[in-house]
């Protein structure tokens, strides 16, 4: 039974002692119990090797913790070998964390080390890792990610298979621990955001560039109207009066095109006003935000590419040009620099150059917010990148 100090629970006598049948029981039930014998006893941390961590007690005793990334949609019989593997070594103690990997703690380095080695002889019949050990300290971690073409009603593009194909080309940052310091790659399948891009040093975004397209003649018989119009954040749906082919007039919406910023609110409130677009659907690249103040102060992301073509199943475009922005900041960087801080440091110009990312002027930021997280001033450093672009837009 385990016993904590803000009450039991025991599966024998499920109802003794019951306060509320609201809420999942009390994260004090779920530590191990070397967690609990040293809770708020911690002097420091080591990282061992890439993917294991050795936490340090006042009283002597030693965590070992090792991690494996994991995809974010798992199937029941993955999670069950998880299980299986956690009962084995760890007293069936497991943890998953916010960016998808799962960690496996142990209280020996004997035990450390058999389960270590158990994790890396798992394999898929294709040879790769089930559990790979890694993304700590210096490294890639999981990549996280919204929900895609799998589930979600307005992705413009997966999530699931994208990450698949980054990650992929990254393996190398994931398992060593050999970049300037962390980086955190993010994707979401379309401006929403619920992945909560924003803030990655790599955001990968998925991205509508074409209004809804009115089916008039169903809109009026499966949708309200009224919630319609209402679910614009930008106010550019008007309800209209609309006489179709045959004669009939009935009741339809119209979009100001101007106006629409492609979000698909007014698609969730209604499906005859569908977003998704072969030619007009692809994905953005932002670069160089970060929520820790860890050296310099929390930063929003940046756009860094518009747009790049949907290309499924493996996106060659995109897992190209996250390799040369990871690549170049890799060489470039400096000791705990985070990828934002690097670019800040050489100016965003210069960023562009080592990348060998085009500048174009969708990339200018107007955004009012922009002041503390871009350079928004007319004394640009015009570099010779920045002066190719100038001449091309016919310019000096």
């Amino acid at each position: 039974m385990s016993k904590g100090k803000f009450g039991y629970y025991d599966p024998e006598n499920p109802m003794k002692d019951r306060i509320t049948d609201i809420g999942p029981p009390h994260y004090w039930q779920m530590f191990p119990p070397i967690i609990r014998r040293n809770y708020g006893k911690w002097l420091y941390h080591e990282i061992l090797e890439p993917g294991v961590l050795m936490h340090v007690s006042e009283t002597g005793e030693k965590v070992y913790t090792v991690r494996v990334g994991q995809p974010r949609l798992v199937t029941a019989e993955n999670v069950r070998e998880i299980c299986d593997i956690a009962d084995k070594y760890c007293d069936g103690y497991v943890r998953w964390t916010t960016r998808n990997a799962v960690e496996f703690i142990v209280d020996s380095e004997e035990k450390m080390k058999a389960l270590k080695e158990d994790l890396e002889s798992r394999k898929h019949v294709g040879g790769s890792y089930k559990f790979p050990v890694g993304g700590t300290g210096a490294s890639i971690t999981g990549i996280v990610h919204t929900q895609g073409w799998f589930h979600c009603h307005t992705p413009a593009t997966d999530a699931s298979g994208l990450v698949k194909a980054v990650h992929d080309v990254l393996f190398d940052y994931f398992k060593n621990m050999n970049l300037p310091a962390k980086l955190r790659v993010s994707m979401a399948c379309c401006l929403n955001m619920c992945g909560a891009v924003h803030c990655s040093d790599i955001a990968l975004l998925g991205y509508h560039r074409k209004p809804p397209m009115i089916d008039d003649e169903v809109l009026d018989k499966v949708c309200e109207i009224p919630l319609v119009v209402a679910a614009c954040p930008l106010g550019a749906i008007r309800p209209v009066k609309v006489e179709l082919e045959d004669g009939t007039k009935v009741n339809s919406v119209r979009v100001n095109e101007a106006r629409c910023m492609f979000c698909g609110n007014c698609y969730t409130m209604c499906m005859a006003t569908p977003l998704a677009d072969k030619e007009g659907d692809g994905v953005a690249i932002l670069a160089g935000g970060k929520i820790s103040n860890r050296i310099t102060h929390p930063k929003f992301s940046k756009v860094v590419v518009p747009i790049l073509p949907n290309e499924p199943p493996r996106w060659p475009s995109v897992c190209k040009t996250v390799v040369q922005i990871v690549e170049a900041y890799a060489k470039d960087a400096r000791k705990y620099e985070r990828l934002g801080d690097w670019a800040e440091r050489i100016g965003w110009e210069r960023f562009f150059e080592k990348t060998g990312l085009p500048f174009t002027w969708h990339i200018l930021d107007d955004y009012r917010l922009a002041y503390d997280t871009y350079r928004t001033t007319t004394q640009f450093k015009f570099t010779e990148h920045a002066w190719a672009v100038s001449k091309a837009a016919g310019g000096i």
